[in-house]
């Protein structure tokens, strides 16, 4: 059991008091099933998630798309809960339920009173080892699946643009592969496939419980191992690391479709937090600070330059996950007003970087961001949602969710010459690939 502190966070005229009261509980069961209690008494609510450690990240070739049509097929009924009983008895005692996959994990949520947590874990450990599958279900889902990707993905000009632009940013990562699955993958998929997907990774010894809100530590762990504690581990055997390749030179991919607007992609080779070596943890944090200075809120230097100063751009963002299991990307995407061009666009992200490379950012420019930064990250903890979702994002890919804790205080230590010494470490052109979606007129069939 953690009980963190109270700390008083101060930066320019602005305090908040961080981490009051919160008291944290970790317990692992004997067959390996982590379990992780946060108290939050404020309102007689519960939050549940059930989070593996098994995502798109994990997939082979040829077989992508296999976490997300199991994330399906998780709600189609066991022997003692057949069809959409699980949904149906969530809903009867007012439960909000829902599910997500991602690069490296899959999870399942329930926010429900905390008098009906014991129903929750009930059915969660029941599909956990005894989920059905039945072929006929697996086959609408499978078109299910496949239909989703249509409407987000083949008929969204720039969802196609980046997924593209993934692909070709990453040469050997399996983050090159989109977490929905390419087409063919999903159209030959087998009832099989997902089968033995999921008995070789939906096990407790490779699953974390994080329970957030008005609950007593020991009460949830006692219906832990009530309804979890007899289900049996399976034998988890890492995937193979296919680590990134070294990048050479600039990539450049372009993308016709038909499309109101161009779309401009640029992406540079970075590290994480999982990878990082002794000593070099704080690349991260400056990396995710200098995204902010960039494009943390309005008067960030994107917008205040870029699109209201030079009229450059209508819109700009800047993307950097620290968090993830293998190596990331550093991401500007955005789209050019009609009397500028997608080379204007670039030449101007360019000259942001080279700016960054070549002179510090003030000293009082970096404290405002820092204090925007903080207030963000400590304003999301007024959500037991979100604070569980915190909590399991960190487990499922490695790290200690601990290192929530330390946040702060390793973002407040980053100094202006950090923030210019991972610009010019890693936003460098070999390192860096530009994907273009180049807009073909609207009524123009399209032949793929």
């Amino acid at each position: 059991m953690l009980k963190k502190p109270v700390a008083l966070i101060c930066l320019l005229s602005t305090c908040w008091v961080y981490g009051v009261q919160a008291q944290v509980h970790e317990y692992v069961l004997d067959n390996g099933l982590k379990l992780i209690v946060k108290e939050d008494h404020r309102v007689p609510v519960a939050i549940s998630q059930v989070w593996y450690k098994i995502g798109a990240s994990y997939e082979e070739s040829g077989r992508t798309g296999l976490s997300h049509v199991l994330e399906h097929m998780m709600f189609k009924g066991t022997a003692d809960y057949p069809g959409n009983e699980f949904s149906r008895i969530m809903a009867e005692n007012g439960a909000q339920e829902n599910a997500f996959t991602g690069p490296d994990f899959t999870a399942y949520y329930q926010k429900l009173e905390k008098s009906r947590l014991n129903i929750s874990f009930k059915l969660e450990a029941d599909r956990m080892r005894h989920l059905k599958f039945d072929p006929e279900e697996f086959s609408k889902e499978r078109e299910v699946v496949i239909e989703e990707r249509r409407l987000r993905y083949d008929d969204k000009p720039t969802s196609l643009a980046y997924e593209t632009f993934r692909a070709t940013a990453y040469q050997t990562s399996p983050y090159q592969n989109p977490t929905i699955g390419w087409p063919a993958d999903l159209k030959h998929l087998t009832l099989d496939d997902v089968r033995d997907w999921y008995q070789q990774w939906y096990a407790p010894n490779n699953a974390v419980v994080v329970v957030v809100g008005d609950v007593e530590p020991t009460e949830i762990l006692a219906l832990a191992k009530q309804y979890f504690g007899a289900l049996k581990p399976a034998t988890v055997t890492p995937p193979r690391v296919r680590p990134e390749v070294p990048q050479r030179g600039i990539k450049r991919v372009t993308i016709k479709r038909p499309a109101r607007l161009p779309y401009l992609l640029m992406g540079y080779k970075v590290p994480v937090l999982n990878h990082a070596a002794p000593g070099e943890e704080w690349e991260a944090y400056a990396l995710e600070l200098l995204a902010y200075v960039l494009d943390g809120s309005s008067s960030a230097r994107l917008t205040r330059e870029l699109i209201r100063g030079e009229e450059i751009a209508n819109s700009l963002n800047t993307s950097y996950d620290p968090y993830s299991r293998l190596e990331g990307l550093f991401t500007f995407s955005g789209i050019p007003t009609q009397s500028h061009s997608i080379e204007d666009l670039e030449n101007a992200l360019r000259q942001q970087v080279k700016r960054l490379q070549t002179s510090l950012v003030a000293t009082e420019e970096l404290k405002r961001v820092k204090a925007q930064l903080m207030a963000e990250k400590i304003y999301e903890q007024d959500a037991s949602f979100n604070q569980a979702m915190q909590i399991g994002l960190l487990e499922s890919v490695g790290l200690d969710w601990r290192l929530m804790d330390s946040y702060i205080e390793r973002l407040s230590a980053i100094t202006p010459e950090q923030v210019q010494q991972v610009a010019q470490k890693y936003l460098v052109d070999d390192g860096l690939t530009v994907g273009v979606l180049e807009p073909l007129p609207l009524d123009m069939k399209d032949s793929s």
